[in-house]
């Protein structure tokens, strides 16, 4: 199946080809404009290095997505769920962690209406 044609980076004025929306060297300035002007700062001190560490532990501890075993499917789980959320009073406390795989954890997310609810 054929490949899509590249594009241009979408920094303006960067004329490199690219698949995605940014090349690499802008992709990591976009990255940090975003984290420093555009993410709530509660947010951020919410998630930061020590999440990634929690949720790395939590993963290695918990590999299969804890929704799809309920229901007699073997996934790798790839992220790490808050039961009750940070913004309603949750802790990054293991009883409040599910594993679980990209689609089990958008659609969750997508119930709770957290995808389009800021805080």
């Amino acid at each position: 199946m054929p490949r899509k044609p590249k594009r241009p980076c979408s920094y303006p004025g960067c004329p490199e080809l690219v698949d995605g929306r940014f090349c690499e060297t802008h992709a990591k300035q976009e990255t940090r404009r975003y984290e420093k002007y555009d993410r709530d700062p509660a947010k951020r001190k919410r998630y930061g290095r020590r999440w990634k560490r929690i949720r790395d532990r939590y993963i290695a501890a918990h590999p299969l997505c804890e929704q799809c075993e309920k229901l007699d499917r073997i996934t790798p789980a790839q992220e790490v769920h808050h039961i009750k959320p940070l913004s309603q009073g949750g802790t990054h406390a293991e009883d409040n962690l599910m594993a679980l795989c990209k689609p089990c954890h958008s659609r969750i997310t997508a119930l709770e209406g957290g995808r389009w609810r800021r805080g």
